[in-house]
């Protein structure tokens, strides 16, 4: 890596552009505040940055979600028959999730059932 050489009248060119610059903002500098100034400048200039960039994030979009009407069939007819059912006291029969839980309440006892349909075994 070859260091790049910095003449003593770059810095003093610098240097008197800084002074003018701050001069005008009405923040005047000495010309050794200026020299130092411009001396950092320089350096900070062969200073590489490497900055990761945050990858973008995907947008997420709502999936719109398949009723499987077999398993919303099964859970229609289980919420029935614990409805019509007269040995238990099911209170509440409800269908919280159309192809997948129904609850209900038995006297002060809350219970769900969930409906899992499994995939078929993959072949070896």
């Amino acid at each position: 890596m070859a260091k790049t050489t910095v003449t003593a009248d770059a810095i003093e060119k610098l240097a008197i552009k800084l002074m003018k610059e701050f001069e005008a903002d009405g923040e005047p500098v000495t010309k050794e505040e200026a020299l130092e100034m411009a001396e950092m400048e320089i350096k900070a200039k062969g200073i590489k940055n490497y900055v990761q960039s945050t990858p973008e994030k995907k947008s997420t979009k709502k999936r719109e979600i398949k009723l499987d009407a077999e398993k919303v069939k099964i859970i229609e007819i289980l919420a029935s028959y614990l409805k019509e059912i007269e040995e238990m006291d099911f209170e509440s029969v409800a269908i919280a999730n159309p192809q997948k839980e129904i609850t209900f309440k038995i006297g002060e006892s809350e219970y769900s059932i969930s409906l899992i349909k499994h995939r078929p075994q993959k072949k070896k």
